[in-house]
């Protein structure tokens, strides 16, 4: 049986629940027999069924002895909203459970396979596992190091250009560009700006999609003075109470706080300086970059100038993907 296809297939049902699923991890479970799929499902929220639980409920007949696919280990704890999955596919007979990764998750962590091996269950672990890192790689840092993930969003001209130089910047890129950031937006739990930006654009810091009906993420404005405009959108709109302010606190302690309040993934959108502070002190784990195809020659930097002393010490992404708007072109990949 070719494993790589019904993983990848559980992995496609996890993605469909991308930005619901917070602080929970995205997971897909597909049960197969003989070749034949019997059940999917997936895990759509927090609070939920788990994707294994949901992929029993939908099976139209008994799956004893099949193969249940499912991209993170089963859970095995009880410290938590819904029951431990291991112990009902155990129940269930499934006798080999194929998973692309063990969960980070210190009250699991193994502890889900061992229960399965122990019942007489089949474990293959790993398969695919790498493409199962990348599609939880914001549950799987905020497990192992315990703060956000923080994804820098960039956007500029191909010369690195955000602005002209008396900081007129609207709007660099196209429509279609502006769209794919707004559900970059829908994403994210919180939105930072510097408070050059919030003085230079006065944005709103919201997700503007339409029909969009989901959570706005919370906005976060970082300020080394606290010299802040009071009629700024952020303080005076319905939603001003989703706005926080960090004052000269060094970015780790910022992040430990906002990880304290549930926060598990920032979408830093500037400026130049605090993208090259996040860059500098090592805390930015993914990067999207708008490019326009059009050039400035001189104008504001999309990233401020970071102490580079040496060319091999640049900042190099990597699982660099691409993919076209319109005339613009976004790139992602992690530092």
């Amino acid at each position: 049986m070719d494993h790589a296809v019904f993983m990848r297939r559980a992995m496609a049902l996890a993605q469909q629940a991308r930005g619901r699923t917070w602080p929970n991890p995205m997971v897909g479970c597909v049960i197969v027999r003989d070749g034949r799929i019997l059940a999917e499902g997936l895990h759509t929220k927090a609070g939920q069924a788990h994707a294994e639980a949901e992929a029993l409920a939908r099976a139209t007949e008994s799956v004893a002895g099949a193969t249940l696919y499912v991209n993170l280990e089963p859970c095995c704890h009880t410290a938590k909203r819904t029951p431990p999955c291991a112990q009902a596919l155990i129940r269930a007979g499934i006798a080999c459970v194929v998973i692309a990764n063990i969960d980070p998750n210190p009250a699991v962590s193994g502890g889900g396979i061992a229960l399965l091996r122990e019942a007489g269950i089949e474990v293959i672990s790993g398969v695919l596992a790498e493409e199962g890192e990348r599609l939880n790689e914001v549950f799987f840092h905020r497990q192992r190091t315990g703060l956000p993930f923080v994804h820098l969003k960039l956007a500029s001209t191909l010369d690195g250009r955000i602005a002209m130089p008396d900081g007129r910047s609207r709007w660099i890129t196209g429509e279609r560009a502006r769209e794919h950031a707004h559900r970059l937006r829908a994403e994210h739990d919180a939105i930072a700006v510097g408070a050059g930006t919030l003085r230079a654009d006065n944005p709103q810091l919201n997700v503007r999609l339409p029909g969009y009906d989901g959570p706005h993420p919370q906005r976060i404005i970082f300020s080394r003075g606290g010299q802040l405009p009071d009629a700024a959108q952020v303080f005076t709109d319905a939603d001003a109470a989703r706005t926080r302010v960090f004052i000269g606190t060094p970015l780790p302690e910022a992040l430990a706080a906002l990880a304290g309040d549930g926060i598990c993934n920032l979408l830093l959108e500037g400026g130049a300086g605090l993208a090259a502070s996040f860059a500098q002190a090592g805390l930015v784990q993914r990067v999207s970059h708008y490019l326009n195809p059009s050039y400035l020659g001189e104008g504001l930097p999309a990233l401020a100038g970071y102490g580079l002393t040496e060319l091999s010490h640049r900042l190099h992404l990597k699982h660099v993907e691409y993919s076209p708007l319109g005339d613009d072109l976004v790139l992602t990949g992690r530092l």
